[in-house]
């Protein structure tokens, strides 16, 4: 992997990557492990995907977006810096994730190159970056989101990642995704609601971040539609659709069963 040169582009980047729940990482790693790849070979993965939410986080968090000033504890990097060296340590964070997913360690050729054709999907404009461009548009949206129409933005905006880091073991082994794409889309929607419930109910000192946002914007969100205990029941029922996508797994699979059931009881 390339050395950086030091100064602060390289400090803004490691300062964005620090903290967090690695909740990614922790998927391509159990994932990775269910079919026998140790660890510290589907680690450049692991980190990948990291950097590349890091990324999101910091250009998200900037005054043309979400306009922040803290993130996970600690002033957003536009606020520690300023705006340019935010957008390019973001920039700088995209591009490392690409290259970490060719490195060698990784395993052949095809798999790396569809380790990275995945991310991109993820993370561009079918992904992540089109779920928060709906995400923009919904500010200023004549009328709040539907139910279904939230589940789309969302569906990008968070659970597309969440759906490539559980996906990154199958791609790194060459087998069939299907059984952890459907767990991981579960496990996605189940993680944007948490968050909806933790706007309303949460704590910023343990949170990290700014919260009840959407609530002052008049934006929709799951708890908006579906009521408090309305939220929590259809949390509960998409952790139980991720575990029992889990089945062709058996026993090696019980941790990610526990990481579904951690995503809706956790309290940040």
């Amino acid at each position: 992997m390339t050395r950086f040169p030091e100064g602060p582009l390289h400090d803004a980047m490691g300062y964005a990557a620090q903290g967090g729940k690695r909740l990614r990482a922790f998927l391509v790693l159990e994932s990775a492990a269910l079919f026998g790849i140790p660890a510290a070979q589907a680690m450049p993965a692991a980190v990948a995907v990291e950097a590349l939410h890091a990324y999101s986080l910091v250009h998200d968090d900037l005054p043309a977006m979400d306009d922040d000033d803290l993130r996970r504890g600690q002033p957003t990097v536009h606020r520690k810096w300023d705006e340019a060296t935010a957008i390019l340590a973001g920039d700088a964070l995209q591009t490392l994730a690409f290259e970490l997913c060719a490195e060698p360690v990784l395993g052949p050729a095809e798999r790396r190159i569809a380790l990275v054709a995945a991310l991109a999907q993820a993370s561009g404009a079918a992904g992540m970056v089109h779920g928060q461009m709906l995400d923009i548009a919904a500010e200023t949206a004549p009328a709040p989101l539907t139910l279904a129409e939230i589940t789309r933005l969302q569906a990008g905006k968070t659970g597309a990642l969440i759906s490539f880091s559980a996906e990154a073991g199958a791609i790194l082994a060459g087998t069939d995704r299907a059984p952890l794409a459907t767990y991981a889309q579960a496990l996605g929607l189940a993680f944007q609601i948490a968050d909806d419930i933790l706007d309303v109910e949460g704590s910023e000192e343990v949170a990290g971040k700014r919260l009840h946002k959407d609530a002052e914007a008049g934006k929709a969100t799951f708890v908006s539609l579906l009521g408090l205990a309305g939220a929590k029941a259809r949390a509960a029922a998409l952790v139980a659709e991720a575990e029992a996508a889990l089945a062709p797994y058996g026993e090696k699979a019980e941790t990610l069963r526990e990481t579904a059931r951690f995503v809706i009881s956790r309290d940040r």
